[in-house]
């Protein structure tokens, strides 16, 4: 999603987003994964630079985005995910994963 959105990333971009998988280094025991990379490329795109720079409109995505989120997938923490069917259950994770790019495009195209 990041190159789609950002352009291309070099390799430590890129590594800068393996540790969140599995709800942050594969414990299942915090957010995520997608969630989380999807407010980084909130980030990127709208974050601020500098103290003192307006972020409202960055932190009103982020916001909107997990909002979506936990209204579709109704949990935002890995293992809660996991119990109701991703990852290891019914669901791959790339089904969820997919399915959350989908919210943060929707969002963005709407802003």
């Amino acid at each position: 999603m990041g190159e789609h959105l950002l352009g291309p990333m070099d390799d430590k971009q890129k590594r800068m987003a393996t540790g969140m998988a599995g709800g942050i280094g594969g414990t299942h025991e915090e957010i995520c994964g997608a969630l989380n990379g999807g407010v980084m490329v909130i980030g990127a795109l709208l974050g601020r630079i500098r103290p003192g720079e307006d972020d409202s409109r960055c932190m009103h995505l982020a916001a909107e985005y997990r909002k979506q989120f936990v209204c579709e997938f109704g949990a935002t923490r890995c293992q809660t995910l996991r119990d109701s069917g991703y990852g290891a259950g019914t669901t791959p994770c790339s089904v969820l994963v997919g399915r959350a790019a989908s919210i943060l495009l929707t969002i963005l195209t709407k802003e």
